[in-house]
This record gives structure tokens, sequence and C-alpha cells, in this order.
């Protein structure tokens, strides 16, 4: 197949640090290619990729993020380019898939973030003429009667988190410095049970900082250690070497890479209840499902009780890079043959 990616254009591909929706694009369009498909990716220009690379941009716009010009620019660069490919698979924000219902390639727009009013009202509007596809059952649930045709979940390149049955004495906390990542609930729990926590975290813009410096820095101790953004190897050995990782959400993550991301290493998670979470940890199998900082607190001493190859092994078999790209694959299939039989019936009709 000829296949069109559309990345989010803030960030490079593969991200150099945070960026979950970057990292997951890279590997689908790497995938693709080993796979035997003639794919380009629309991305920043310093992205690196075995897809044909094609960019609106020298420099990723960052400085931006959120601003309408350069989403937009980025949008239309790749749909003035419809015909060149069977399908677009689109994993920008919601103006790539808005100008994407008006065009006659087919176009699967992966949906990365919560269903809120907005998003839904956009999306239902767009439903008939756009497929959808869902990162987790509960966002599929979430965004209601609109045109998903497939959950796929998200993974991560095994290669880069080695295992280990070995673990260190620390507590690891990874994520945004952002009230719904819990970053305050995590120091909690370390200081009530008088643990090493690491925190590695994404921590530059104003609220971010805000957060930070008014809710987080004031219970940080002795024992808290606090990370900026760091690269893959070295959030891999963090991972691998901690006693196991938090996860205190506070809103309904429709993912939550993190999870997969520790659980490959060996490192059962300790997560709140919300969102997808019981779709990725199996309670008392590769970590512990909890409601409250109290129950997460007593769930940490018996960590010891989940067996780290358990871990790996859930991620191995379920969130494989292989994994992703075969579902991909059919369902770029399923949709290219329903749009081709829905212009034949048309065209008898």
């Amino acid at each position: 197949m000829k296949i069109g990616i559309i990345a989010p254009i803030w960030y490079p591909i593969p991200p150099v640090g945070y960026g979950g929706i970057e990292l997951v694009v890279s590997l689908i369009a790497d995938g693709l290619v080993e796979m035997g498909h003639d794919v380009t990716l629309f991305a920043a220009a310093e992205s690196k990729t075995k897809a044909k690379l094609v960019s609106s941009f020298d420099v990723a716009p960052s400085e931006q993020i959120g601003e309408v010009y350069p989403d937009l620019i980025h949008a239309l660069e790749a749909y003035m380019r419809a015909e060149d490919f069977d399908i677009i698979n689109d994993h920008s924000g919601s103006i790539g898939p808005s100008i994407g219902a008006f065009s006659d390639t087919p176009v699967l727009h992966t949906l990365h973030g919560p269903a809120n009013k907005e998003s839904k009202r956009l999306y239902e509007l767009i439903s008939p003429r756009v497929y959808f596809n869902a990162i987790s059952d509960y966002q599929r649930r979430c965004f209601g009667d609109i045109n998903i045709v497939s959950t796929i979940y998200n993974a991560i390149d095994l290669h880069q988190y080695s295992y280990s049955d070995k673990k260190g004495d620390y507590l690891l906390f990874v994520g945004r410095m952002n009230p719904e990542k819990g970053a305050h609930l995590a120091v909690e729990v370390a200081n009530r049970l008088d643990e090493k926590l690491v925190l590695v975290t994404k921590m530059v813009e104003p609220p971010e900082i805000r957060y930070f410096e008014e809710r987080v820095k004031p219970l940080i101790g002795d024992k808290i250690e606090v990370l900026g953004q760091i690269d893959v190897p070295t959030k891999a050995d963090l991972y691998k070497n901690a006693k196991c990782t938090l996860f205190p959400i506070e809103w309904p993550e429709p993912f939550g890479l993190v999870m997969i991301e520790s659980m490959a290493t060996g490192t059962p998670v300790i997560a709140f209840q919300d969102g997808a979470v019981p779709e990725i940890v199996v309670h008392g199998e590769n970590g512990f499902i909890v409601h409250t900082v109290e129950q997460m607190i007593e769930k940490v001493p018996l960590i010891h009780e989940i067996e780290p190859e358990d871990c790996r092994r859930y991620v191995e078999e379920r969130f494989s890079v292989r994994t992703m790209i075969e579902a991909y694959e059919k369902t770029y299939e399923k949709i290219i043959d329903h749009k081709a039989q829905n212009k034949v019936i048309r065209k008898v009709g």
C-alpha cells in the first residue's frame, strides 16, 4: 500500500525527550516500511525515519504549540498530496481530519486525546467522511457513536526496554508536570512511606512550572530526586531498576505508555483506576489498581508479590510493535475495500 502518515508537527519523530504520540507514530511509520509498504511521513524536518519524510517547516515549531497556523499549514501540505496515497493515517490534532473529510482518499484518524465536548461535536460532524481508530476500548466508549472502525493499542519497541528481575530501592514517577498526572500524589506516597522517589518529568510550560512550584516543590525532601526530560536509554534504565512505578493519574487517560514501558522492563505498576488503566494493568499480576493514596501506600510494600517476568511477558504478548503494525495493516485494508465498494455502489446507482 501507498500510505501517508501525518504526525503532529510540534516535535521531531521520534521525540528527543517527551512525546508519547510522536514515539508511537515513529514506530508505525518505520514498521510499515519494514513490512514492505510505501510510506510517506509528514513530520518535523529534524525527524529520523525509514519512510519518505516531508516537512513544511525547517525546524519543528515547538514554541508555537497550540497555535492554528503551523498545524493548518502542516495538514494542508499532506492533504494537497492525498491522491498520491491509498490511505492517509492522520495522528495530528483536530485540524487535519477536518480537512481530510473532504479528501477522496480514505482517511483514518487515530484518536490520541480525550473525548471532551468540543472534540465529540467535531468528530460527529466529520464522522460520515472519516474513519476513526481508538487507542483503547475506554476511549472508544467515550467517543460514542462516531465512525470508529478499530481499537489498536499503542506499542513500544521492546528492544529499547531491557528486562531485569533485580530491582533497586526507589519508586519511580514518569510524566508531565501537570496536576492530572499526579506528581504531588507520588511525592506524598513516597514521603509517607519514607521511600526514595525519582520524578522524571517535562516541565517547560508556565502552567507546569507553576504547578511544580506551588504543589510539588514544597513536598520535596532529601529522598526525592527530580529529573527533567531524558533520552529513552536513560529512562529505560530507570524503569528497569525501580522497585515499582507509580501512576496516580487524576484524569481519564485514554492509554498511558508509561505503564507498558515500565512493565516491559519487569517493573510493576501501581495505578489509580481511571481511563484505560484496567485494560493495561491486571490487578495482582503485573501491578495493582487502586482508588486512593491510602490504597497506593498499602500496596507498595506488597509489590514483591508481582513476578517481573509476568510483567514483561504481558507486554510482549499485547503491546509489541509487530502486533500494532499488523492491526493497522488489517484496518487500512478494510477501509480501502469499504471505500472502493461505496464508490462502485454510488456509480451503479
